[in-house]
This record gives C-alpha cells, sequence and structure tokens, in this order.
C-alpha cells in the first residue's frame, strides 16, 4: 500500500521497477501537481487492486489493451486528458467495482465500460458525451450498478444503461439537456438520491397505473410516490408544472426534497407532517399559492424551509416546534399580518428572510435571543415605529429593513458593530444626524440609507472602514459642501457612491473623486464583478439612480 495523495508532489513519474513494486496493491497518488505521461509500468502492476491518480497535471493517459490490471477494483482517473480506442472494447478489468473518469475530455461513451459487468459505481460526469449510449447498444447490462453520475454531460435523453441495474441507490443527471418525459425504467424502487436539476424537464411521465387523468393532473411524477426509499430528490431549474403530489406525503424516508424554478402551482400539501425525517424543503420561484401550512411548523427535524418568490397569502404559521429551523425565507409573496412570536423559539436560525410581503408589525427586537441569528430581512413590507434597543443582536452581519414605514432617530446601537456588513435602511422615515459608530463598523461593505430624512453633512469620518464598497446616500438631507479631506484614506474599496438628490453645494472637488481609486481599477480581476456579500444564503443588491433611471445592481 502507497499513499502519497493530497500533497504537494511535483514532476514526472518514474518507470516502476518491476522487482519492488510487484507487490503493490494499493496506489494513491492524487491531488498533487505531477505532470509528464502515466509510466506504462504502473498500469501493469500485477497485484494492484486500488489506482487513484486523479488531481493532478499529467499530460494524457492511454487505455489500451497495453493495460493488464486484472486484480482492480477501484480506479480513480478524474481530471486526466483521458485517451481510449475506439476499438477497445475487450479491454477488460474482471474485477472492477468502481470507475471514476470524472473531467477526463471523453467526447464518447468509452467503449471499454461495456466489457465491465461487475461494476457497482460509474462516474463520468463534466465530459461532453453527447448522448451517453447509442441505440444499438440498448441491451449492453451492468447489473450490479448502484452508484451512477453523469451531470454535466450534455446528454439529451435518459440513458439506456438504466435499464438492467435493479438495485441502484443513486442518480446524478443534473445540468443536461434532458427533455421530454422520465420512462418507467427510469424510476428505479431502490433510489435514495435522485437529482435531476438544471435539464429541460416539462413532463416527468404519466400518473399511476389505474389512476385517471384529472385537471389536477401534475407533470410532478407521480411514480416518485413509489421510491419508498428516497431521501433527496432534487428536480430544480426544469420546467414542471401542475401541482404537487399529496402522495408525496408517503414518503417517510425523505430528508430533502428541491423542485425549485419551476412553474408548479397550487397549494403545499398539507400532510406534509407525516415526513418526520424532512430536513430540507425547497418550493421557491414556482407558482405556489394559498397559504403556508401549519404543519411545517410542527416538523421537528425541519431545518431549510424556502418558499420565497411565490403567491402564498395568509399568515405565516406558529413555528413552535420547529427547533432546528436554520434557514426560513418566505419572500417575495403575499404574506400579512405579524410575525409569530414563536420564532424566537428557534434558537438555530441564521436567517430570517420575510421581504417583499404585505406584513404589518413593529421591529422585531424579541429576536435578539436568537444567538445565531445573521441575516435579518425585513425590506418591502408595513413595518413601522421607531428602533430603538437597549439589547443587541450578537451575530447580525446582515440587516436590511428598507422600503417599510420605520421612523424616528436613526440609531444601529443595537448591532454588534464588528459583526455587521451590509445595512439597507433605505426607503423609511429616519431622521436625525448619520449614527457616528457607524465608524465602528470595520466589516461594513453596503450602507444604503436612502430616501429618508438623515439631515447631516457628507460622512467623510466613513474613510476609515476598509472594506465599504457601497454608499448610497440619495434622496435625503445632507448638504454643505463635498471637499477632500487630507486623510490619506480615501475610501479606499468604495465602487458604488450615490449621493443625488440632496443639499449638497459648492464646486465638485476632483481631488475627492481622484481619491476613489477603487473605481478606477479595471484590471481582469475587478472587471464588470461586484463582490460584496458572497454567502449563498443571501444575493445582495442595491439601487442606483443613473440619469434619472434607478438601476438595480444585484450579486
Amino acid at each position: 500500500t502507497l499513499y502519497l495523495g493530497d500533497n504537494q508532489l511535483v514532476g514526472k513519474i518514474d518507470e516502476f521497477p518491476n522487482a519492488s513494486s510487484s507487490l503493490i496493491e494499493v496506489l494513491y497518488i492524487g491531488n498533487n501537481y505531477l505532470t509528464g505521461p502515466i509510466p506504462k509500468s504502473m498500469l501493469q502492476l500485477p497485484r494492484l487492486e486500488r489506482l487513484h491518480i486523479e488531481g493532478n497535471s499529467f499530460s494524457f493517459m492511454k487505455l489500451d489493451m497495453s493495460v493488464q490490471l486484472n486484480n482492480l477494483r477501484d480506479l480513480t482517473l478524474s481530471n486526466i486528458n483521458l485517451v481510449t480506442e475506439s476499438d477497445n472494447e475487450s479491454l477488460t478489468f474482471p474485477l472492477l467495482e468502481s470507475l471514476s473518469l470524472r473531467s477526463c475530455n471523453l467526447t464518447e461513451f468509452p467503449e471499454f465500460i461495456k466489457a465491465q459487468d461487475k461494476l457497482v459505481e460509474l462516474d463520468l460526469s463534466n465530459n461532453h458525451i453527447y448522448g451517453v449510449l447509442p441505440s444499438s447498444d440498448a441491451n449492453f447490462s451492468v447489473p450490479k450498478l448502484r452508484e451512477l453520475y453523469l451531470e454535466f454531460c450534455n446528454i439529451s435523453s435518459f440513458p439506456e444503461i438504466l435499464r438492467s441495474p435493479e438495485n441502484l441507490t443513486e442518480l446524478d443527471l443534473s445540468n443536461n439537456k434532458i427533455s421530454g418525459a422520465i420512462p418507467n425504467w427510469a424510476w428505479k424502487k431502490s433510489l435514495h438520491y435522485l437529482n435531476l436539476a438544471n435539464n429541460h424537464l416539462s413532463s416527468l411521465d404519466q400518473l399511476l397505473p389505474n389512476q385517471s387523468s384529472t385537471s389536477s393532473q401534475s407533470s410532478l411524477p407521480r411514480p416518485i410516490c413509489n421510491l419508498s426509499q428516497l431521501s433527496h430528490f432534487t428536480a430544480s431549474h426544469n420546467n414542471l408544472s401542475g401541482p404537487i403530489p399529496n402522495c408525496l406525503c408517503n414518503m417517510s424516508q425523505l430528508i430533502d426534497f428541491d423542485v425549485s424554478n419551476n412553474n408548479l402551482s397550487g397549494p403545499i400539501p398539507n400532510c406534509l407532517y407525516k415526513m418526520s425525517r424532512l430536513s430540507g424543503f425547497n418550493a421557491s420561484y414556482n407558482n405556489l399559492s394559498g397559504p403556508i401550512p401549519n404543519c411545517l411548523g410542527n416538523m421537528s427535524a425541519l431545518s431549510r424551509l424556502d418558499l420565497h418568490g411565490n403567491n402564498f397569502n395568509g399568515i405565516l404559521p406558529k413555528f413552535s416546534k420547529a427547533t432546528q429551523l436554520w434557514l426560513l425565507n418566505v419572500g417575495e409573496n403575499r404574506l400579512e399580518g405579524e410575525l409569530p412570536r414563536s420564532l424566537a423559539e428557534c434558537t438555530q436560525l441564521e436567517v430570517l428572510d420575510v421581504g417583499n410581503n404585505m406584513m404589518h408589525d413593529t421591529f422585531p427586537f424579541w429576536l435578539e435571543k436568537l444567538t445565531e441569528l445573521k441575516v435579518l430581512i425585513l425590506r418591502e413590507n408595513r413595518f413601522y415605529g421607531q428602533i430603538k434597543h437597549k439589547f443587541v443582536f450578537p451575530t447580525l452581519d446582515v440587516l436590511d429593513i428598507a422600503s417599510n414605514q420605520f421612523s424616528g432617530e436613526l440609531s444601529i446601537d443595537f448591532v454588534q458593530a464588528t459583526q455587521l456588513r451590509s445595512l439597507k435602511i433605505g426607503g423609511n422615515k429616519l431622521e436625525g444626524k448619520l449614527p457616528r459608530s457607524l465608524a465602528n463598523c470595520t466589516a461594513l461593505e453596503v450602507l444604503d440609507l436612502g430616501n429618508n430624512m438623515v439631515h447631516d453633512t457628507f460622512p467623510f469620518w466613513l474613510e476609515k472602514l476598509p472594506s465599504l464598497k457601497v454608499l448610497i446616500l440619495r434622496a435625503n438631507r445632507f448638504y454643505g459642501t463635498i471637499t477632500k479631506f487630507d486623510t490619506g484614506r480615501g475610501f479606499p474599496k468604495l465602487r458604488i457612491l450615490d449621493t443625488a438628490s440632496n443639499n449638497f453645494s459648492g464646486d465638485l472637488s476632483i481631488a475627492f473623486l481622484q481619491s476613489l481609486k477603487a473605481m478606477m481599477q479595471i484590471t481582469n480581476d475587478d472587471k464588470a464583478k461586484l463582490v460584496y456579500i458572497g454567502e449563498q444564503y443571501y444575493q445582495d443588491s442595491v439601487t442606483i439612480v443613473n440619469k434619472g433611471i434607478e438601476m438595480l445592481y444585484q450579486k
């Protein structure tokens, strides 16, 4: 056994001496910086059972009849420029169980795979295969196959290779060009993991046998409800339409369900409480409607609930039993009423987004007890009242309360200054001066307080913020001149500055404009990039005015 992987080894590999290498059973040299061709002697080690050489910079590898690895069970050649012979179907690895050719620049299905009838795991992802198997190979059989990964392969139909295995547990066909319906033979009852995301699927098969078509027919597959072992299902970014079928509730093993970015309509089934293991439910960006079922607030295993971008109405349910919830996103709906106070019991909550609804409430200072809360989005609702509080949100780094009806003196004393990265309070009725405590927000990247009644001079004292990239002062009551102070700082990272519709006067300082160095950077690394707030769970945006026209910039 020789493990040399995950190091920083460089250079070429010499041929293996026969005497010292004849007993090697496991060779792992993956994830280094090795170069040159693969030595032929490596592919002729008589007792080799496992070979991992992925993640290097080898020039190429040729698989032909000179390869003699009769005891090989596990072969990983990912990220290698692989050359295969068109007539090498007779090349066999009689004991091969696991084969990974991920990112090997393949343009067709390797012929030699057809002879590997003991394969349990096959990964051909990130290649350009264009139609995995020709129709003449429909009888090709891999009866023992349990895991098949074909994401990013440019295939346009379901591969015939799925016909033979009866114990398939994991199938990933995401990020392809598959259209039409999923054939019956592709629905394997043994599946635990099924990923069909980012395809062109509009219909995922007919209804179950003996079930008549009705107006409520869904293109979300009812055959999926027969997959009693399924724990993870993803069909996001397709063209699915119709309702979510009620039979989904009978899938007791389901842990993660993602049908976001489709055209699904109708309500969420009220029977989801039966899915006691459900941890993630993502149905964002569909046309779903009706109230959000109360049962979702009683699911103790639920950790991620994303329903934003639909047409849900009514009030938010109570979440008194969803103690594992860390993400709740119900933005861009038609929800009304107050925030449920039971959210204070969701002690794991990190992200709460109720933006772009019609909720009517005061600022939720009662969320202060949530010690993990990082993102709070209340924008474009009907929240009202003053924002003053004697306690501090200890972990908040994104606060967006823009476009509400908050009033009174502007204060940020309730946030931990050193944590805050994005503060968006524009479109309210806040007044007074900018709080000087903003100068302590050393991690601040975005400050948007446009369309308020703030009365102050230009905040040159914000120059000390090393990460500030966006500063929106538009439509307030700022006054005085904008003259460069000789501080030597000059807003080092500022990319966007909007001071429109204020009461500034005097000459515009050329020295000040020249001090904004970050706006002048047009290197390849900086060009056309918005590099602020890069977390996956929060996409920041700002609206600025250009020649009288409001423009939305979003990351």
